[in-house]
């Protein structure tokens, strides 16, 4: 039997190597040198191009290994500052986003402890990370083959559950040559991801420009999905299909519009609604007031469903409240502040305004031809629970989700590939950065440090601090999180 099973693990064994496999815990990769001879096509094409492309791409990296000190240095002070003030600001506000935030809906995958990530979003997640890295790596692999340093295959792998690529190149070869030819090399791989960022937001911007014989834009916001417990869901709420056009009196033209006006709904004081003294004597009925927990004042039944507690004021008293049936004050009225604003043609009229809870809002949206919906609750739970898009389709077969699509892989691609640039150049133990600070140190500082032990002992020291830096933003980031 042990005969047997040494026979058949070294079968395994042998499969795994010839077909480039490698098994181990938490981590399997697959090497190949089935595109070596595109590599070194890509290495040897239009060699005065390439010099000048990977010679933006040293400066562009060096200068990258500063920047990104100075980034985590403020981000550190700003994340420190916001975790001792009592009344932190959001997490949105700060400098560098260790997690990538999108909106939830469906169901979530944990992928860090305390980060959770929608599954509708792990294809995209997965894919910007792994394109990333490719690009990354295929630029370490032409700029050293421009440089002459043999290349011995590229790689994939996955770790735990992300994936990522490598290159093989020849040790030997790059410790010969010198220190500015190695900053090209280490370089190359941040100065692509900055491109393939670069580019994605280009194709971001121009989307509107690429899809136009097919979707037109600026007409307002269409639903694509309302979530199941959606309070927007109903036979008054909004369906797919549906053109947003107004939050209350903020035009809304696109997805941008849709975010900001709900943002300035959030952020200001309730508006309330003209209506003339005849017509509140008319809906108004006697109604019992009291107040909530909060302070606010109800005024109407519990039982209502259509009637809310409206605040106002008259010369003789600032503290009136009426119930109202919403839709007939909302719909025949201007959104108003003051009773000032409403007053027309020497018709008695008030401002009425909602007496909602705080931070609850009541929200008049626009999706004609459809009767318009009144939303009460907390505008952000609107913004969660719809999901939009700025591209209307001229004709009905073609999908309403295809821009959507693009538009978040995009957005994906220029945040997983500015990071993983952010975060390669900083100068840590196993990151470009490392290999970056050596050559640079030794590109420079060879004719003041004459001793290279000397100069190794500044790197290790810069590397050291590097390192810290970067996993005390980790660490706090995750913290944050986790405690929020």
């Amino acid at each position: 039997v042990l005969q047997s099973s040494n026979s058949l693990k070294a079968s395994y064994e042998d499969w795994l190597l010839t077909y480039g496999l490698s098994v181990s815990p938490f981590h399997m990769r697959w090497q190949t040198a089935l595109f070596n001879r595109q590599f070194y096509n890509w290495g040897r094409w239009k060699p005065r191009f390439l010099y000048l492309w990977f010679n933006i791409g040293m400066v562009f990296g060096i200068i990258a290994m500063f920047g990104s000190v100075i980034l985590l240095g403020k981000t550190l002070m700003q994340t420190l500052t916001q975790m001792l003030t009592e009344a932190p600001k959001a997490q949105n506000d700060r400098m560098l986003q260790v997690v990538v935030s999108v909106l939830p809906s469906g169901l979530y995958l944990r992928v860090v402890p305390g980060v959770n990530l929608p599954v509708s979003q792990l294809t995209y997640f997965f894919s910007a990370i792994l394109i990333s890295g490719v690009i990354h790596e295929v630029g370490h692999g032409v700029a050293a083959i421009r440089e002459q340093v043999r290349f011995n295959g590229f790689g994939i792998f996955i770790f735990i559950v992300y994936p990522g690529a490598f290159v093989d190149l020849f040790t030997t070869h790059l410790q010969l040559i010198s220190p500015v030819q190695q900053l090209r090399i280490f370089c190359a791989g941040v100065w692509h991801n900055f491109v393939l960022g670069v580019a994605s937001f280009m194709g971001l911007f121009l989307l509107p420009a690429i899809l136009f014989p097919f979707y037109y834009t600026g007409v307002g916001a269409l639903v694509t999905e309302v979530a199941e417990d959606s309070p927007a869901n109903g036979p008054r709420g909004l369906f797919v299909g549906d053109i947003v056009t107004n939050l209350q009196d903020c035009p809304v033209y696109s997805v941008e519009d849709w975010n900001s006006c709900l943002g300035d709904i959030s952020e200001k004081s309730q508006v309330g609604y003209c209506i003339s003294s005849a017509t509140l004597q008319q809906l108004s009925f006697p109604a019992r007031v009291y107040r909530r927990l909060d302070g606010t004042v109800e005024c109407c039944s519990n039982n209502s469903l259509t009637d809310i507690c409206f605040s106002y004021s008259n010369n003789l008293d600032s503290h009136l409240y009426a119930c109202l049936p919403a839709r007939k004050v909302v719909e025949a009225s201007k959104v108003c502040r003051t009773n000032m604003d409403c007053q027309k043609d020497f018709v008695p009229s008030f401002c009425v305004t909602p007496s909602l809870e705080n931070q609850t809002r009541l929200i008049r949206v626009k999706h004609p031809p459809h009767i318009d919906m009144l939303y009460v609750g907390h505008p952000m739970h609107l913004q969660y629970t719809v999901s939009l898009s700025s591209f209307v389709p001229r004709q009905n077969f073609l999908s309403i989700d295809l821009p959507v699509v693009i538009e978040t892989f995009f957005k994906y691609l220029i945040s997983l590939s500015g990071a993983l640039a952010v975060i390669n150049a900083v100068p840590c133990f196993a990151l470009d950065g490392q290999w970056i600070l050596n050559s640079f140190l030794e590109a420079t500082l060879s004719s003041l440090i004459v001793e290279k032990q000397n100069r190794e002992l500044v790197g290790f020291l810069i590397l050291l601090a590097g390192s810290a830096l970067l996993a005390a933003n980790v660490a706090l980031g995750l913290w944050m999180v986790t405690a929020r």
